[in-house]
């Protein structure tokens, strides 16, 4: 393992005349491993994670079935990318409930004003293309359905809580491929002209990174709606799909928002993405990519604030 990484090291060393890793790969390991302590919680299972991951990746140094002469630079350069799929399937498997949180009206709050603030920022409501109006009309009664349930207390029943759930699987899924997309049409991080534009695609690939597990998850959340040739809309798919549809229900919550939460939500969102699409700052795919991240520290600091002040009025 060591020798190898000695190699991996080599190969993406910036004065090295042969790179056949781009450096983008370490920002986005570095996104993925973030995002896999958050979830695991603990460095321990971490590194045993690392270390499992590490060990399976060897595999993509096998000769494929039809490969006639064994070309050790194309092995080199999948290598880490095997190293990150497995890794993203360790942590989908180990922390299956903890890999997307458990969803709530807030979620989806958040995700349906993203999908708005993506639609007004393109564009695209102004192409005139029937298929796409028709598509907007579908996403506006799905996005117009979950602010209406963050704000109001209609009950979330089974049936709404499927519809949300599978709302905010198909947005994820999305904005992550909308995400790489967008992320590997930047030139490389070795042919830029200064640090800063380096730091700044770099943080794009991190933000990926930490994408890239949710990506995978929604997939198999969406996917599973599909049949396969041996379940050709048999017994054995409808079967499939009722389990599948108590998947997305466990995993939504049934408990109202608190509405001081929505408004928050909405402010912060609203404030965010206005600012961001009147000044560009940033590209719009990283835009939705950070307030993802950020919401969940905001609301944290929210409530120790509430907290604060609630103690010290009962002192």
């Amino acid at each position: 393992m060591i020798l190898v990484a000695i190699l991996f090291l080599y190969f993406c060393w910036p004065s090295s005349e042969k790179r056949l890793i781009p450096i983008s790969v370490f920002a986005l390991i570095a996104g993925v491993l973030f995002e896999g302590k958050r979830l695991v919680g603990k460095w321990k299972a971490l590194i045993y994670m690392v270390i499992s991951s590490f060990a399976l990746s060897f595999v993509s140094f096998l000769p494929g079935k039809h490969e006639h002469h064994y070309n050790f630079d194309l092995h080199i350069e999948f290598w880490p990318y095997s190293f990150i799929l497995i890794f993203l399937l360790i942590s989908l498997c180990r922390n299956e409930k903890n890999i997307i949180p458990r969803l709530s009206e807030g979620n989806t709050l958040i995700q349906s004003l993203a999908i708005i603030y993506w639609i007004i920022d393109l564009g695209i409501i102004s192409l005139g293309n029937g298929f796409i109006w028709a598509l907007l009309a579908i996403g506006s009664l799905f996005s117009i359905f979950s602010i209406v349930n963050a704000l109001t207390d209609l009950p979330l029943t089974k049936n709404s809580r499927f519809i949300l759930s599978l709302w905010s699987s198909i947005i994820m899924m999305f904005f992550a491929i909308d995400n790489i997309i967008r992320v590997y049409q930047n030139d490389a991080i070795e042919t830029v002209s200064s640090l800063s534009i380096g730091l700044y695609i770099g943080f794009q690939y991190f933000l990926l990174g930490i994408s890239s597990i949710y990506f995978l998850q929604n997939l198999f959340m969406v996917i599973g709606f599909l049949p396969g040739k041996t379940t050709f809309f048999n017994k054995q798919y409808f079967e499939d799909i009722k389990e599948l549809k108590k998947k997305h229900i466990d995993r939504y919550s049934a408990c109202q928002c608190n509405k001081i939460y929505s408004f928050f939500c909405i402010v912060l969102a609203c404030t965010f993405f206005s600012v961001n699409y009147y000044y560009r700052l940033i590209p719009r795919n990283m835009a939705i990519w950070i307030l993802f991240l950020i919401v969940p520290y905001f609301i944290n600091i929210y409530e120790y604030f509430v907290r604060t002040i609630l103690t010290s009025k009962v002192e």
